[in-house]
């Protein structure tokens, strides 16, 4: 692995490459996570283009090493780990916005352009990549992991917004999945293939993306709850109301209490009720958003008391009361991973069921991680039936870790039973793999592995990602 290392240095240049520990660490260990490995790439390396990448792919192919690609670091999965060593690509230095097609309204980027960013620059045109994943997630992590965030609900997730994609696989081959069209059916539907595969199939260096309009005018409203059921159950009303909401999102009485006690500047600017709290993002004209105001407060109060009973609600009436409310929903997990007390660790998951069991799948799990006795929260996106668990709890405590990881693992137990999935937006990583056969079966990760020793026959492509080698494999 080091002589590969050291043949990529030659050919990129000696300050493409690092073997520093502290580098080291911080491309193989993740504090959002509790899926990390105990393995470190033997150094990281910093492509600048496609032809780049080529030269790492055809040395590290040639001499069986693995490579893993390396976006912002914010995936919660393992999904960087490296659990057997090899080569880490960052594409820090890949931030390029390549070209952009305001009258197609696509945009061409790297893979370590900050979403953020590409929306700050594109924003005089109108326009804007409508996902809204983590602040600090890159282009080609949120392509890998097929992320989404809290505008999911009004715009999809990462899959409905990639055109086309430039892959590198793993023998140093460039492919393009295909041309820039908003539609087609010319061939197999390669792009969806490298959607959320992880870098487990090939390396992403381009993107192009589709663009939304801005809308004319947004607007936030938060409303609290007597209990999570009810809150639950006020979500899955207005997700099947037809209000044209562009996101519901659900923050349980701990998270606000963490808000009151430890919330920015900003988020503290209030007092929030310290009880199960929906917060409604609305979008579109000015006058469409004060009709779906006026609905969505009718249309929750039978389930909130109304302001007599603490369940008031809050409106934004400035773009400033907008930034502060949806501050509250956006710094949750940073939040919690930097007040944290010390020794302990954060195990944070997610899984999606059909919008018609979500009251009882919140209202089930909230239960059972409540009576463990840590810090222990739910959070979610629940306008498309995707929620979020975080506790906190002392890895060296074995009982602990072991009722922590119990839980987690029946929360996934019912969501399947209920029809739903493991992961409805952090990928599969090294944190659900066999909890990925419970949800698809042998076959059909059978013939995954077949895809994969297609395009990767020594099994170099982000190794231990998604479902585990078979014995005997590689050529």
């Amino acid at each position: 692995m080091l002589e590969a290392a050291r043949e990529v240095a030659r050919a990129l240049g000696e300050d493409a490459v690092s073997y520093d520990a502290e580098v080291l660490e911080h491309h193989g260990h993740s504090d959002w996570s509790t899926s990390n490995s105990a393995g470190r790439a033997v150094a990281v390396v910093y492509p600048r283009t496609t032809a780049d990448v080529c030269a790492v792919a055809r040395i590290c192919h040639g001499r069986r090493v693995p490579m893993v690609p390396f976006g912002a670091g914010s995936s919660v999965e393992g999904n960087f780990s490296q659990p057997h060593s090899g080569i880490c690509l960052d594409f820090a230095h890949m931030d390029r916005i390549l070209a952009f097609h305001p009258d197609d309204m696509d945009v061409v980027v790297q893979p370590g352009v900050s979403w953020v960013d590409l929306n700050a620059r594109i924003a005089h045109a109108g326009l804007f990549a409508p996902l809204d994943p983590s602040p600090t997630a890159t282009i080609g992590g949120m392509v890998s992991t097929n992320c989404s965030g809290t505008n999911a609900m009004r715009y999809g997730t990462m899959k409905d917004w990639v055109l086309n994609l430039t892959v590198v696989l793993a023998d140093g081959t460039v492919i393009k999945t295909r041309r820039r069209p908003r539609k087609t059916s010319a061939g197999y539907n390669l792009t969806a293939l490298f959607v959320g595969a992880e870098g487990t199939l090939g390396i992403v260096t381009e993107a192009t993306l589709k663009l939304a309009p801005i809308p004319q005018d947004t607007s936030v409203a938060v409303v609290a709850f007597p209990s999570i059921r009810a809150a639950a159950a006020a979500a899955a009303s207005l997700t099947r109301s037809g209000i044209q909401l562009a996101a519901l999102e659900l923050m349980d009485e701990i998270q606000m209490k963490l808000l009151n006690d430890q919330g920015s500047a900003t988020v503290r600017k209030r007092k929030w009720a310290e009880q199960p709290t929906l917060f409604l993002k609305f979008s579109g004209t000015t006058d469409a958003i004060k009709s779906d105001v006026a609905r969505a407060e009718a249309m929750v109060k039978p389930f909130s008391g109304g302001a007599g009973t603490g369940g008031e609600f809050v409106f934004a009436r400035t773009k400033q009361d907008e930034h502060d409310l949806w501050a509250a929903r956006k710094e949750a997990l940073f939040t919690m991973v930097s007040t944290r007390p010390a020794g302990t660790e954060i195990w944070s998951t997610d899984v999606a069921v059909p919008v018609s069991r979500l009251t009882e799948m919140i209202e089930v799990s909230k239960r059972e991680c409540g009576e463990l006795g840590i810090f222990a929260s739910v959070i979610g996106h629940v306008g498309d039936g995707n929620f979020h668990v975080a506790m906190l709890y002392d890895p060296r405590n074995r009982a602990q870790r072991q009722a922590v990881a119990r839980c987690v693992h029946n929360m996934m137990d019912r969501a399947l039973a209920m029809e739903g999935t493991v992961s409805g937006e952090h990928a599969i990583g090294i944190g659900k793999k066999e909890a990925l056969v419970d949800e698809l079966g042998l076959e059909t990760i059978g013939l995954m592995r077949r895809l994969k020793r297609t395009v990767d026959p020594r099994w170099v492509m982000n190794p231990g990602k998604v479902f585990d080698d078979v014995p005997g494999g590689g050529n």
